[in-house]
């Protein structure tokens, strides 16, 4: 049977080398990379099952990875990462990113955090389509699972989209604002100045779009977001 295979990418190899010699406890699969590129590189090659990376690398920064990745993949991704505001934060989780953990940190925890993000995917897989769903449109949301699909075919989301959709499908009758949205899914109970929630509704609409769904998702000009039914 075929290990997980996970890389992490980080340029303090003392870190790299501590979280792959737990990981590897664990019966996982594990290859590090210290720098951005490298880890590209190697996902070309052999697209590994999670990926664990730093924000600040030489020659391609965690950022940028995070953005490459999810053009191509809904593969998760953890941020462990020096950098511990709440912009930086957002900035992580806007990019796709499912987990973000904040240096020092410790290697239990990762693990722990690790095994959820699996548990899941394996109860996606396990149960197949859910009968405890929403449905708005030709879109059908799974708020167990984490699971969304466009008529049969699974949409593949990452954990922050599907709860920005979620969120707004369970509010499909009223605009939400930017605020509120920052609030109930990033978590930030303060004004934060970000563009966190058009980058995800971008992510969003495009997914939408490229499946022919009906369901959109309205800009209200200089407030918020709303669906609409385009059927």
């Amino acid at each position: 049977m075929r290990k997980t295979l996970i890389y992490i990418a980080d340029d303090e190899i003392n870190i790299c080398n501590i979280i792959k010699s737990f990981l590897v406890k664990e019966g996982y699969e594990v290859e590090t990379f210290y720098d951005g590129q490298s880890v590209l590189d190697a996902f070309e090659r052999r697209e590994a099952d999670m990926i664990i990376i730093d924000i600040m690398m030489p020659l391609v920064d965690g950022y940028s990875v995070c953005t490459a990745i999810r053009n191509k993949s809904s593969v998760p991704i953890i941020i462990v990462s020096a950098k511990d505001t709440e912009p930086d934060k957002i900035a992580g989780l806007t990019l796709g990113s499912d987990d973000y953990l904040t240096k020092p940190f410790s290697p239990m925890e990762l693990v722990a955090r690790v095994k959820s993000i699996f548990r899941r995917i394996e109860l996606d897989r396990s149960h197949g389509k859910p009968s405890n769903t929403i449905q708005v449109a030709d879109v059908v949301l799974d708020p167990d699972t984490k699971q969304a699909w466009f008529k049969n075919m699974e949409l593949p989301l990452t954990s922050m989209e599907f709860s920005l959709l979620l969120y707004l499908i369970s509010n499909k009758d009223r605009p939400v604002s930017r605020g509120e949205l920052l609030d109930k899914i990033w978590g930030f109970e303060n004004e934060v100045e970000t563009r966190a929630t058009d980058d995800v509704v971008k992510r969003l609409r495009k997914k939408l779009a490229d499946f022919g769904s009906q369901l959109k998702i309205e800009t209200v000009w200089g407030f918020g977001f709303k669906l609409a039914n385009k059927g």
